[in-house]
């Protein structure tokens, strides 16, 4: 079996799920233990509990991959007075890892919401509001016998990816002009010698924000100039690949209370809190798994008949206004089969290794029906 450490686990899930796509609130990445940890087997689950820790060192893994951070804020002191600091002294105590994937995993095309969705039947899935920023969009010039080695090269390092198509890029021909100073090391021309003209291609690729240091460091080592001559601009492009929520469709519209029992049994709900029963039949339905009010308007828009989400509070039912559907499913509910998709992602790199779900139930939420 090949050695993972804790750092080539996460390397696997950020290559997946990037950091730089959480959320300003949230805390993704390494809670605790050392990242050069060695792995002998890894936990996966929603939250990590004092429970969970229990269960991972019964069963031999000294790492837990878990969706929800257990530290969001700043810890002052280690005394055992809170949850939080029982976890992280339980986890040092046993040597196990800790490490979360959040709303980085939630913005993702294929994360959460593509899990939620795949269960529920949606087709044409599609995210429900595309990330802004994300996008950048890198100008460079190079000499015309030297462009198509360096667009395979931008493209190697990521660049020019637009949604299900790669190696996506836009040139034109032009003329560059410069003169080498005299203590310069010039591809072309000489130093101090008199201005070059020369023909150049302005090259132009999309380079989302997460590999900017890959895609540059990519261009200043394959561009032949000494000094290479560049602009990187933020675009405010919406991505679809990245974002909140997701939209889709059923093949065949079902009656709304077909659809919350096809809910209900789909995500393992024990109760679904909903708005009045619409009159049409229910086809278009927008998710987000966890906290997902603030969706609401988009929802709308995007003509949803249902809107299935989590956390939603008493006055907030008002704003469905007779205009859609809205159902809760609970927060732990909406996102429980995250797990599975954290297992498959290192299961893609290493399928031989010990790779277990909990079996503890972290719901903090109980039914009494």
């Amino acid at each position: 079996m090949t050695m993972m450490r804790a750092s080539d686990v996460a390397r696997a899930i950020e290559a997946f799920a990037p950091l730089s796509y959480q959320e300003s609130y949230d805390n993704s990445g390494f809670q605790a233990g050392d990242p050069q940890t060695e792995i002998k087997g890894i936990l996966f689950s929603l939250d990590i509990t004092e429970a969970v820790v229990e269960e991972a060192g019964a069963q031999g893994c000294n790492m837990i991959v878990a969706h929800h951070p257990v530290i969001f804020g700043g810890l002052k002191r280690l005394t055992g007075a809170s949850y939080v600091e029982r976890v992280v002294m339980a986890a040092l105590r046993h040597d196990i890892v800790l490490y979360a994937s959040h709303t980085n995993l939630d913005n993702m095309r294929n994360g959460v919401n593509a899990v939620f969705a795949d269960r529920l039947g949606l087709q044409s899935q599609r995210i429900l509001q595309p990330m802004d920023g994300s996008l950048n969009k890198l100008f460079t010039y190079v000499p015309a016998a030297q462009a198509e080695t360096l667009r395979n090269a931008l493209f190697e390092a990521g660049a020019g990816e637009i949604g299900k198509y790669a190696e996506c890029s836009f040139a034109f021909d032009g003329t560059g002009t410069f003169r080498a100073a005299g203590d310069a090391n010039p591809t072309i021309g000489e130093a101090g010698g008199p201005r070059e003209t020369q023909p150049e291609v302005k090259l132009e690729v999309l380079v989302p924000r997460h590999l900017e240091r890959k895609v540059l460091q990519a261009l200043f080592t394959n561009h032949p100039y000494e000094e290479v001559a560049y602009e990187l601009i933020r675009l405010q492009n919406a991505n679809q690949e990245l974002g909140a929520g997701m939209i889709g469709e059923f093949e065949d519209a079902m009656e709304p209370e077909a659809f919350l029992r096809h809910l209900k049994e789909r995500m393992g709900a024990a109760c679904v809190r909903h708005t009045e029963l619409p009159r049409k039949p229910v086809r278009r339905v927008a998710i987000c798994g966890g906290s997902g009010s603030f969706l609401l308007k988009q929802a709308i828009a995007a003509g949803a008949d249902a809107f299935v989400t989590a956390d939603y509070k008493y006055h907030q039912f008002f704003d469905a206004e007779g205009r859609i559907l809205i159902a809760d499913i609970g927060h732990w509910e909406s996102e429980q089969y995250t797990v599975e998709l954290l297992r498959d992602i290192i299961a893609e790199k290493n399928p031989t290794f010990a790779l277990l779900l909990s079996q503890t139930k972290t719901n903090p939420v109980n039914y009494f029906i």
